[in-house]
């Protein structure tokens, strides 16, 4: 983990309400990133102390031959409205590689992936790890409405994407989760990343459709993860092995060992 200084070099608006920032970062964290991981940006000049708090987005996706970072963030308060209004040539402060990853098992060929909202960040970026290992793929993404979406042509064209809507403007008419149980049989693990209502339905659904543990499920969940090292304690996770830190035990856990 470092803190750095990452210059915005592109901004683009995507599902509707939230924007892809890519900026500068050092060669070695790019190299060291994985799907899961996040970094925690601060939303302010450093010669301001308002807001005081970081923000944590996951990573969305990086080049480090062009030694670039993207993040999905969705202007939702004033910490990521702030981040979203810096221009093009701006320098925001940002420390990471922050969190654990999601963990491919090795005998794993097909993985099912399911995102709700900004969940859709970590698991993008894990379905190009997964291509890269010439994996079969299936992605499940829900929103709201069409415009929420993420646009196929962000998907690699080798993953199978399939998206769901609660209006029926796109896709299925209903949550994401509804589809799952059409994959469990087929699936090796299932990696999900989203609001807690859709874990608490994933877990209903793998719970009644699943063959004892398999497959297995692993969740990013989403906390306001403000220090990124464990000491503020505002991200605690309830386990079966007691409390844990989002930010540092997490953010991805074992389905199974959290306490819903």
């Amino acid at each position: 983990m470092r803190e750095f200084q990452g210059i915005i070099t592109a901004k683009h608006p995507v599902m509707g309400d939230s924007w892809l920032m890519t900026f500068t970062a050092p060669t070695e964290v790019l190299h060291a990133a994985r799907a899961g991981q996040f970094v925690n940006v601060l939303p302010r000049e450093r010669a301001v102390y308002d807001p005081l708090l970081r923000r944590p987005f996951s990573v969305y996706g990086v080049a480090p031959d062009e030694g670039l970072m993207t993040i999905l963030v969705r202007p939702y308060g004033r910490g990521g409205g702030w981040i979203v209004d810096r221009n093009i040539g701006s320098e925001i402060d940002v420390m990471g590689l922050l969190g654990n990853r999601f963990d491919i098992a090795p005998r794993s060929t097909h993985l099912l992936m399911v995102g709700g909202g900004v969940g859709a960040a970590p698991l993008l970026m894990l379905a190009r790890e997964a291509v890269a290992r010439k994996l079969s793929v299936t992605y499940l993404l829900g929103a709201a409405n069409a415009g929420a979406l993420l646009e196929a042509s962000e998907i690699p064209g080798e993953v199978e994407y399939v998206v769901a809507t609660e209006d029926g403007s796109a896709g299925y008419h209903g949550f994401v989760t509804d589809l799952v149980p059409d994959y469990l049989q087929w699936a090796d693990q299932v990696f999900a990343c989203g609001p807690g209502p859709m874990f608490e339905s994933l877990r209903s659904v793998v719970l009644a459709n699943r063959m004892g543990k398999r497959p297995s499920v692993q969740v990013s969940v989403e906390r306001t993860m403000a220090c990124g090292v464990g000491a503020c304690l505002g991200c605690m996770v309830e386990t079966k092995r007691g409390m844990k830190t989002s930010c540092v035990d997490g953010p991805v856990f074992d389905m199974d060992m959290v306490q819903w």
